[in-house]
């Protein structure tokens, strides 16, 4: 099918996690046919130049692809803010980064790397490592009570329309009522949209001996899953930082696995287009 023209943007700092992220980026951009723009967030205006000169030779050392257009960005502010401003301003489609993980001090106050997702619209995948030769055949998806993981229906079609992507639905398990109420009504949900669309997709029930986002993440490493799904908590703020949701140690797996992180507000690429295609 005719893919839309798109631009996925990568977080840049001269690491190789930066790299690992670029490379990921590059392999869904021959996908795509889309633009790949690097972002540096600079201390000083001064740098600027320095910074975008530096970025250009990185990659040109890298990549011998002439097929991919790539762009240079370096603005002065906080990885905090400006990266997520930085996105909407150039209506990034998704957002590549790499990350450390949680280490240190950031176990007790929280990933800055869940803080950065928070504050863009466009989706992150957030990696670890170098990508696999194929992308995203499977993905995991962990279900909870939690309304908003409907939401990953608009995505998820995105991501089967243009991948064709299969979809395990790891369902959480509890013992509390409501709990179980909520987890139906989210799979219930998720199987009647995913069968309407004719995406692929599968569920698996958590034994629930363990915590769900270590199930999660072990059952995505037994089966090669290419990456994993999440929704990030609505309106996050200091104390879910402190408290730490579970989506920021899925994020910082010891597993490397790729994670694509959602934000649960509505989805909406470049022009009007909607991931879901309506």
């Amino acid at each position: 099918m005719e893919q839309e023209k798109h631009l996925i943007m990568v977080t840049w700092d001269f690491t190789e996690k930066s790299l690992f992220a670029l490379k990921h980026a590059v392999n869904i951009s021959h996908i795509l046919k889309c633009e790949v723009a690097l972002l540096h967030v600079v201390k000083k205006e001064s740098e600027i130049a320095d910074t975008v000169k530096k970025m250009e030779e990185a990659v040109i050392n890298e990549f011998k692809d002439t097929s991919v257009h790539f762009r240079y960005i370096a603005r002065e502010g906080s990885i905090f803010h400006t990266i997520g401003d930085v996105a909407a301003e150039v209506n990034a489609l998704m957002v590549v980064m790499g990350t450390h993980g949680i280490k240190g001090m950031q176990k007790l106050m929280g990933s800055w790397a869940l803080k950065v997702i928070a504050s863009s619209k466009a989706p992150f995948i957030v990696v670890q490592d170098a990508p696999k030769a194929e992308i995203f055949k499977n993905i995991v998806i962990p279900i909870t009570y939690r309304r908003e993981i409907k939401e990953c229906i608009t995505w998820a079609h995105f991501y089967s329309r243009v991948f064709n992507t299969k979809f395990i639905l790891m369902r959480a398990k509890y013992s509390d009522a409501n709990f179980k109420r909520g987890v139906e009504s989210n799979i219930f949900f998720l199987s009647k949209f995913f069968t309407t669309k004719a995406i692929r997709y599968e569920i698996k029930m958590s034994e629930g001996e363990k915590d769900f986002g270590d199930e999660t993440i072990n059952y995505a490493k037994q089966i090669d899953a290419d990456a994993i799904m999440v929704m990030t908590t609505r309106d996050i703020g200091f104390a879910d930082y402190v408290l730490g949701p579970q989506e920021q140690y899925i994020i910082a797996n010891t597993e490397k696995i790729p994670v694509i992180c959602i934000n649960p507000r509505p989805a909406k690429i470049g022009g009007g287009f909607s991931a879901s295609g309506g």
